[in-house]
């Protein structure tokens, strides 16, 4: 017995000898060689590595772009798996988990195969198979490299062939590794209009977890974007970072996890809660994409890279105009008529905005939509409010020479309504226990294929029947509470995913009839803003607090990850600054109106009018310019941001002081962006003398060298609270 001890002691002592003598990556004789895959854009890599030595498939790199990097040593011990299993000898979180037929619970992958193709100019689509050697299960991995955005988007596919359906637990898009001394995560949160509240906290030893499991209006408490800064903190021009963001319109999950080594895994995707998934034979689960881009800039320029990449890729028509809108909801809430509306028609016309958005209020008979307690759900013209019709609007706006839009919530319903009398297995509610209720309604069930052709009719059947119709708003009340599916039966757990997936195949055919109708996406306020739903949309609302010294810190933190085009902001009565104030910062992003204009001053009136004209003139630099955030509100009393077009011959400032204590001085703006070699002539816009009994004259005038305003800047804005001002900056 002494001498088996003695042998198995001696065979452990060599092997690990020579393992310890023969490093992880070192080629062995008669070994393949290692295989590098390449998804680089212009300035960065992402690089895999197929071990000769195991044949799976390892992350080597993600970082600036390297020079050779499939020669380089550094890549040859990576040990991270790209995407990493569960049920063998992974000790950390997986990318994707399942049980198979016979009760195992593991899962192996191996590399098959890879190719690239371009599938558009500036476009690489890297994919690589992935197979189980034991079970006929492919995981394919999907890499879209963006070159001149500096973007990356992963997906993740998986199927089998097995004898019957299988279930999967874990089914990550993305897993992602890092090697720093440090790891810093800046995440938002917030809850109804109260928005993209930003923190920042050091990653230490453990997991972290982000996400969501409201199901609809899915972004309620966690919104699915980050930073992660490596070494250090990162601030708006230093730092080594990526920005990550899920295109995902229900319950997701970032999870970090830092191992005993100090590595650091990032596994992204859909949230598995409550979600294992029945994956059918043959059927291919597909994960939705993780978008992400690499800094070594700062958060700017990742900033840039993902505005780039939305106005290209990721959003509607991206690359084209937007429309300036009146909406009533401020005015009349649901209490309107034709008189009313029609004079409202006149007030748009009168600003000089493009479009009247009709909100919520204007349907239901059986149970009139006077409140949010009944009508949701009967989609026809109120005839008390609407006798005419949405037709005779529609018509008015035309010989008005404005644009007619409309509320929409088609995918909720009020138990006060005939449609939840008629089709109750049409709303997601549990059997044997009483229906819970958020703003008085309940979420149909949107997995049930009659459902989805209701839901696209509802779009369709006003379309129809008013081609001239010009834009509509889509909201979404209401988070999943609940909810059971009589339709899925015993898949109750496909419902999170599967509602998902039907929701953007109702909008996949409203798309392809409509391809380029102009649509808000709202849910709530912000409760569904993400790149998965607005490939869909041409614009979001951020929020239902309209204040504008909230709305600074919201547009803040949403302009890190959308483009100013996209982000709806209006001038309302909610808040106590001066009609300037609330003007200057809607003009940040898309600006429109929600407020009383028949009880306007004929000064106020005038006011509107002249920075509507300005807003159109120069909306193209604030939609389409880079983007450069100078000053946060998280740092100081005031925040200032500048947009420049690509020639850099024209730029916008804006300068907020939302506070400002007795003698309190601003530095001079150091501006960014600009030609240090032209010459700018800086004027204001929207000069008002109201509220200035304190601080400098508007600027006028003056012209400065680009380098001037860069390395020793303006005197922007005024020093007092709740004052504003925006600069025009041309060459």
């Amino acid at each position: 017995m002494k001498n088996i001890v003695f042998s198995f002691l001696l065979f452990m002592t060599v092997n690990f000898l020579a393992e310890a003598q023969a490093p992880m990556g070192e080629p062995q004789p008669n070994q393949p060689a290692d295989i590098y895959i390449i998804a680089g854009t212009a300035h960065s890599d992402l690089i895999y590595k197929v071990s000769g030595r195991d044949g799976k498939l390892y992350q080597a790199y993600l970082g600036e772009k390297l020079t050779n990097p499939s020669s380089s040593g550094q890549l040859r011990n990576s040990d991270h798996p790209a995407y990493a299993t569960f049920g063998t000898d992974n000790l950390f979180e997986p990318a994707v988990r399942m049980t198979h037929n016979d009760g195992n619970p593991s899962l192996e992958l191996k590399y098959v195969s890879h190719n690239s193709e371009k599938p558009a100019a500036g476009v690489t689509l890297t994919t690589i198979l992935l197979r189980d050697p034991v079970y006929p299960v492919d995981v394919t991995l999907k890499i879209k490299s963006y070159e001149a955005e500096d973007v990356i988007e992963q997906w993740a596919e998986i199927v089998h062939k097995e004898a019957k359906a299988l279930t999967i637990y874990d089914y990550a898009s993305s897993m992602l590794h890092f090697d720093a001394p440090r790891y810093w995560l800046t995440q938002f949160h917030g809850d109804w209009a109260e928005e993209m509240k930003m923190q920042e906290s050091e990653l230490t030893s453990g997991i972290k977890i982000i996400d969501s499991k409201l199901g609809s209006r899915a972004h309620m408490y966690q919104t699915p974007v980050f930073f992660l800064s490596l070494n250090d903190k990162s601030d708006e021009n230093k730092g080594e970072l990526i920005a990550g963001t899920l295109g995902w319109s229900g319950n997701f999950r970032f999870l970090f996890e830092v191992d005993e080594k100090g590595s650091l895994r990032v596994v992204s995707g859909i949230n598995p809660f409550a979600s294992e998934y029945t994956l059918q034979p043959g059927k291919i689960f597909k994960t939705p994409s993780f978008i992400f881009t690499y800094s070594n800039k700062g958060k700017g320029l990742a900033s840039r890279n993902l505005h780039h990449w939305a106005a290209n890729y990721g959003i509607l028509d991206g690359t084209k105009g937007r429309l300036t809108l009146l909406n009533n909801w401020e005015t009349t809430g649901f209490l309107f008529d034709e008189k009313k509306l029609t004079g409202i028609l006149d007030d748009t016309k009168k600003m000089g905005l493009d479009l009247f958005l009709l909100d919520d209020g204007w349907f239901a008979n059986k149970y009139p939509r006077n409140n949010d307690r009944a009508g949701l759900g009967d989609w026809q013209e109120n005839k008390a409010k609407l006798p005419d019709g949405i037709g005779y609007l529609v018509k008015e706006a035309d010989a008005r020479g404005v644009k007619f839009g409309i509320w929409i919530e088609p995918e909720m319903v009020n138990p006060k309504s005939e449609l939840y009398e008629t089709h109750p297995d049409w709303i997601l509610k549990l059997p044997n226990r009483p229906e819970t209720f958020y703003r008085n309604q309940l979420v149909l069930d949107l997995t049930n294929p009659k459902v989805q052709d209701f839901v696209y009719n509802v779009v369709d059947g006003m379309l129809t029947a008013n081609p001239s119709l010009a834009f509509i708003k889509w909201d979404c009340n209401r988070m999943m509470t609940s909810a059971y599916s009589a339709y899925l039966k015993d898949k109750q757990s496909n419902l999170y995913i599967d509602y998902v997936n039907s929701l953007y195949g109702v909008m996949e055919r409203i798309r392809l009839k409509y391809p380029h109708l102009p649509i808000m996406l709202c849910s709530g306020g912000g409760g569904r803003v993400d790149y998965g739903a607005l490939k869909y949309f041409t614009e979001f609302w951020p929020s239902d607090n309209t204040d504008p010294l909230e709305r600074i810190y919201m547009q803040w933190g949403y302009s890190y990850f959308f483009p100013s085009f996209a982000v709806c902001n209006h001038v309302t009565s909610w808040g106590k600054q001066s009609l300037k104030f609330r003007i200057d910062v809607a003009m940040m992003g898309k600006m429109g109106f929600d407020i009383e204009v028949d009880k306007m001053s004929e000064n106020d009136l005038k006011f509107c009018q002249g920075a509507i004209q300005n807003y159109k003139r120069l909306s193209d630099v604030i939609w389409h310019g880079d983007l450069y955030r100078l000053i946060s509100p998280y740092d100081e009393n005031r925040a200032v941001m500048m947009y420049v077009n690509e020639s850099k011959s024209k730029a916008l400032l804006f300068s907020y002081t939302m506070n400002a204590r007795f003698g309190e001085t601003f530095e001079k703006v150091k501006l960014q962006g600009l030609d240090p070699d032209k010459t700018y002539k800086v004027q204001e816009i929207n000069p008002s003398n109201e509220g200035r009994r304190f601080g400098p004259p508007p600027m006028r005038g003056g012209s400065y060298t680009g380098e001037y305003l860069m390395k020793v800047g303006l005197d922007a804005g005024l020093g007092f609270a709740l004052s504003s001002a925006v600069y025009e900056i041309s060459e």
